[in-house]
């Protein structure tokens, strides 16, 4: 695990910029867009997406502050506990928003109980793909042959309880299929495998997936959004498919336990008017992931209509973290 932060500093406001006052005593202090991950991954990212446009709208300066560690809980912690003046964000991953707290909880801290929720940023489908020279060419087939060589097929992920592992679980459940899992420490190695034919398949977001679906060496044959990647768009989703599996990573800003009703309302306004800009929503397309605006109370609802989606597959598949 990390234990120092990396800190990324992004300047604040050229002149004429709108902007939306924070409290006076917030005022030319820098926000922190605290991460739960090390840098370079989708949360990082979406964090530094934010960064800049947001610097602008506030007219402050904004400071990425990557704090990994415990699956999102440290981070998660050092918001919850903050003060309340909006200087101190956090960007969220969903599995850490839903998942970590059904495997890993923390005594007296729950993430959607103790985080005030801003605003919604991204959400990236994941894409299921198969090794080379996997006996299948489209996802109908996939199924076909899983159920005739049941537990043959084995899947990698990035770890116990990941979402990666819970999502394949689902399909798994939706599709009265056994395969089994082979947990790696990360996307990375787990990828290696993949391409080496070690593994058959994984199913993860498509930022690290799309050169090598773009280059042959991976196949991709279903994607888990409600509608096509722009990105992918040959790659039918589950639901196309006649399976009801629609799961994404998404990623949102959400605040400490003491902020007031209207300083998280404000923040919110200022996420929504970033994440509903062209330049955002083209960035976003580019990672093979989609700008999605929301208020306080729909990214609340979210996060818990999730918890229950994960939770009960967790039960079913007997997932235990690491």
């Amino acid at each position: 695990m990390h234990s120092i932060s990396r800190r990324t500093f992004v300047g604040a406001a050229a002149a004429g910029a709108a902007s939306i006052a924070l409290p006076l005593h917030a005022q030319n202090r820098p926000i922190t867009l605290v991460v739960g991950s090390a840098p370079g991954g989708t949360t990082d990212l979406s964090a530094r997406m934010l960064a800049e446009p947001l610097a602008k709208i506030l007219n402050t300066s904004v400071v990425v502050d990557n704090r990994s560690g415990g699956n999102g809980n440290i981070a998660g912690q050092m918001v919850a506990r903050a003060p309340g003046d909006g200087t101190t964000l956090l960007v969220q991953y969903s599995g850490y928003q839903s998942i970590t707290p059904l495997l890993q909880p923390v005594q007296g801290f729950d993430p959607s109980r103790d985080l005030k929720p801003i605003g919604h940023l991204i959400d990236a489908p994941q894409v299921l793909v198969v090794r080379p020279g996997f006996p299948a060419k489209d996802f109908k087939e996939f199924i076909a042959y899983v159920k005739a060589n049941p537990g043959k097929v084995n899947y990698a992920s990035s770890g116990n309880g990941a979402l990666q592992h819970v999502t394949t679980e689902l399909l798994k459940d939706l599709t009265k299929t056994f395969m089994t899992h082979i947990p790696y420490r990360g996307t990375g190695p787990a990828l290696t495998d993949l391409l080496a034919g070690t593994v058959d398949l994984t199913i993860t977001t498509p930022p690290p997936l799309l050169p090598h679906i773009r280059s042959g060496k991976l196949k991709a044959l279903m994607v888990t959004g409600k509608t096509r990647l722009p990105s992918l768009p040959d790659v039918p989703t589950a639901t196309e498919m006649g399976v009801a599996l629609v799961a994404s990573s998404w990623f949102a800003v959400y605040g400490p336990s003491g902020m007031q009703p209207d300083l998280q309302n404000k923040l919110s306004a200022a996420v929504r008017q970033v994440v509903e800009s062209a330049d955002f929503r083209r960035r976003a397309e580019e990672q093979g992931a989609t700008a999605i605006a929301m208020t306080p109370a729909e990214l609340a609802a979210l996060g818990t209509r999730e918890r229950g989606t994960w939770e009960r597959i967790i039960k079913v598949a007997q997932i235990k973290a690491d």
